[in-house]
């Protein structure tokens, strides 16, 4: 299969002005951290930037949590602390699962406009 997809790409680029080719080959496949930049970047970069920092924090407080956690003997001591650190797992969670959505939304919008692109490419070669 990865033949195939490799042969297309090739037939997709020939058919394509040198600019063109530049812009798919811009769409390829990213690694994990140039998916983790590009959600840093564009409309609401400023967010996820934003949730980064909130995430270190609540990290911060996690640890926190759970030092005061081992070195107290009391009971409501240990639910109270037992308590924060829960809910700063919860927090943590909650903003990767955010961020990983946006990865996700970006890989789909990157496939979106190779499709474009070669629907483009398909009725330019159709017309001649």
């Amino acid at each position: 299969m990865k033949g195939e997809k490799e042969k297309i790409d090739e037939l997709i680029k020939e058919a394509l002005s040198i600019e063109e080719a530049k812009f798919y080959d811009d769409l390829d496949e990213q690694n994990l951290f140039g998916k983790l930049g590009e959600v840093h970047k564009g409309k609401t970069g400023w967010l996820a930037s934003v949730m980064t920092v909130m995430h270190v924090l609540i990290f911060i407080v996690f640890v926190f949590c759970t030092i005061r956690f081992f070195n107290t003997e009391e009971t409501n001591g240990l639910i109270k602390w037992a308590s924060g650190g829960f809910l700063c797992i919860i927090f943590m969670g909650m903003l990767k699962l955010y961020i990983w959505m946006q990865m996700d939304k970006n890989d789909i919008l990157r496939e979106v406009k190779r499709l474009e692109l070669q629907v483009s490419v398909l009725l330019n070669k159709t017309k001649k």
